[in-house]
């Protein structure tokens, strides 16, 4: 499934306990601003988190602009899991353009 920014705030404070939004940016752009609640492994790092992740039924990705989590969610279909939620054309820009809440 492939969504937008907007519709992850529309869900944001909807999330279940057993989804996560994982943010696939690099740890210096996660810690200047992320969605609040979200999770951060790089996208070149998940194969290192693969248990960790499986405690999760849905996992929402997403990285800046949306190419590296396209790359993760491929990546992820890969090792098996299931129920992706791919932001994808849309990111973390997309997010502070529109003035919704960015914990630090």
């Amino acid at each position: 499934m492939q969504i937008k920014m907007h519709e992850l705030r529309q869900r944001l404070n909807h999330l279940l306990p057993s989804e996560i939004i994982l943010d696939v940016r690099t740890p210096d752009e996660f810690r200047s601003g992320h969605v609040p609640g979200s999770i951060n492994i790089p996208h070149n790092q998940l194969a290192n988190h693969t248990d960790e992740l499986r405690r999760y039924s849905r996992i929402y990705i997403h990285c800046q602009a949306g190419g590296r989590a396209a790359t993760a969610t491929q990546m992820l279909t890969q090792m098996g899991f299931n129920d992706l939620v791919c932001i994808t054309g849309s990111g973390m820009a997309d997010w502070i353009a529109a003035g919704f809440p960015v914990e630090r």
